[in-house]
């Protein structure tokens, strides 16, 4: 997406946002194969990138997700276990985090046994993705290599993470180690499916300001966690984190609605888009001009 994207904008357009062109630096050698030293070949004119959120459950989204060319999902998200109708069956891709990996083995058989087309991408910081037998991750990966050498296995390096947390700081002003945060799945996600996806179709995500309504519908942070944290609570409590590792949730979807604008990005399940920007206004004063959490009074 990013290559075309960027060709196709008008110079008002672009100067909104260098996104277009970070995507593609980003991710042009991003990954590292355990066979074959390249990135995945993929590229897909219709993605479905379905959330773990809990909003998916009774929209009945399966069928319509499953339609797309290409199906995208996140860590240990089942698609079995009577889920289908509402998050879909198929996966063509599953980006899956360090802190899921023991998950993601535990449900090898409905995960990766029965998964031989799909890619699988997992990130973590370098210390777990060292390769002098002392990363934990990827000698979990080297393994489920050996037991299953047909599954498509990359990982992202720890170059290419920096260039992730370079992005983060550049679409929203914020050093991601010094705010003590990791960013989420969710971004690392979103921006992989920039670069292999023309149309992103995205499930399950709520827009930025969603929890700070009066109002808000209160749904699972998981949809197949029902007795899990309430998925609100769990954005704001990592949004205002300062100690120990936190996730900038309301951030990064204020960024996503950004790229909105720009990329051909829509949100489903609930079905929202980003409002248009006023006139005197640019994309980076949107992302830190209104507090991203309700304040205490």
């Amino acid at each position: 997406m990013c290559c075309a994207a960027g060709a196709s904008m008008g110079n008002e357009e672009a100067k909104h946002s260098d996104a277009q062109y970070i995507f593609c630096y980003v991710l042009s050698t991003s990954f590292l194969f355990f066979a074959i030293n390249q990135p995945p070949r993929m590229h897909c004119q219709t993605c479905a990138l379905v959330t773990s959120s809990g909003h998916l459950i009774g929209g009945g989204r399966g069928e319509e997700i499953d339609r797309a060319e290409c199906v995208i999902r996140m860590n240990d998200a089942p698609t079995a276990r009577g889920y289908g109708a509402d998050v879909g069956r198929r996966t063509s891709l599953r980006v899956i985090a360090h802190s899921s990996m023991q998950r993601v083995l535990r449900n090898r058989h409905e995960l990766l046994n029965a998964s031989q087309d799909t890619v699988f991408i997992f990130w973590g910081p370098g210390s777990y993705m060292r390769r002098d037998g002392k990363g934990l991750v990827y000698n979990n990966l080297r393994l489920m290599n050996q037991v299953l050498p047909k599954l498509k296995v990359y990982i992202i390096s720890w170059q290419k993470m920096l260039q992730f947390d370079e992005l983060f700081k550049k679409e929203t002003g914020k050093d991601r180690r010094i705010s003590n945060s990791w960013l989420s799945t969710g971004w690392f996600t979103m921006t992989i499916a920039l670069e292999l996806c023309d149309r992103i179709n995205v499930y399950g995500m709520v827009a930025p300001d969603f929890c700070r309504e009066p109002q808000h519908h209160s749904v699972p942070y998981h949809y197949y966690e029902p007795r899990g944290p309430d998925e609100c609570a769990m954005y704001i409590s990592h949004e205002r984190g300062r100690r120990g590792s936190h996730h900038r949730f309301i951030t990064e979807k204020r960024v996503f609605a950004n790229w909105a604008r720009t990329f051909d990005i829509h949100f489903y399940q609930p079905d929202w888009s980003p409002p248009p920007l006023p006139d005197n206004r640019t994309l980076e004063e949107t992302i830190t001009a209104t507090p991203l959490v309700p304040q205490k009074t």
